[in-house]
């Protein structure tokens, strides 16, 4: 989860996704994106002209530490869903994919090691949490890009490492910021995805 890695590759032109490796590297990259640019941004505006000394305390380090781990799976699961939306219209097997689908995101998440800031305990919660959200996925039409950040707007907030007598008001620009993001990111994918190859890999066919 480097967002400074993942925003140099942005400088550079991206490549097709075509593989399920290279959806899962995208959906990975683009979740650390989501949720971590809004960390770091928000945390940024709240402090104006003293964000850079908020930004060199150790307390603060340590408390955005926990909040991008916490938000990480919350990415995970929008990002998820973006690509799921868009494939699900080539789906040969709908279940199928859609299985294959959730076990990669999940993929995804079991191949960061316990982070230190939370613990074994925090981060198998948080992995149960993910599973669910995936799987409710399944459970409706898809949905435009913009609306896939409502269920997960307040969880996400609740995560800014501001004290919360601070940010109360901040609640709309947190909501419009990830829905903003995620409309780019359903577009960005839109451009590089070979919708036919992934769908018929991700549901055990040849293309």
């Amino acid at each position: 989860m480097n967002l400074l890695g993942f925003l140099r590759d942005l400088l550079r032109r991206p490549p097709p996704v075509a593989t399920p490796q290279a959806l899962a590297e995208f959906i990975d990259g683009n979740a650390a994106f989501l949720v971590q640019k809004g960390l770091y941004e928000y945390s940024r505006a709240r402090a104006g002209h003293y964000a850079k000394v908020l930004f060199a305390e150790q307390g603060f380090k340590d408390a955005v530490e926990v909040s991008r781990w916490r938000a990480y799976p919350l990415g995970l699961a929008m990002v998820t869903e973006l690509a799921e939306g868009l494939l699900r219209p080539a789906a040969a097997d709908r279940q199928a994919q859609f299985d294959a689908l959730r076990a990669l995101a999940l993929s995804v998440f079991d191949g960061y090691p316990v982070p230190a800031a939370l613990g074994a305990s925090d981060w198998g919660a948080l992995r149960l949490d993910l599973e669910n959200n995936l799987q409710r996925i399944n459970m409706h039409a898809p949905k435009r890009a913009k609306d896939i950040p409502e269920p997960y707007i307040e969880k996400y907030f609740d995560l800014m490492p501001i004290h919360e007598k601070l940010r109360t008001a901040e609640f709309p620009t947190i909501g419009n910021y990830l829905r903003v993001t995620a409309i780019n990111i359903h577009a960005d994918l839109e451009k590089r995805a070979d919708v036919p190859a992934l769908a018929a890999m991700l549901s055990g066919r040849s293309a």
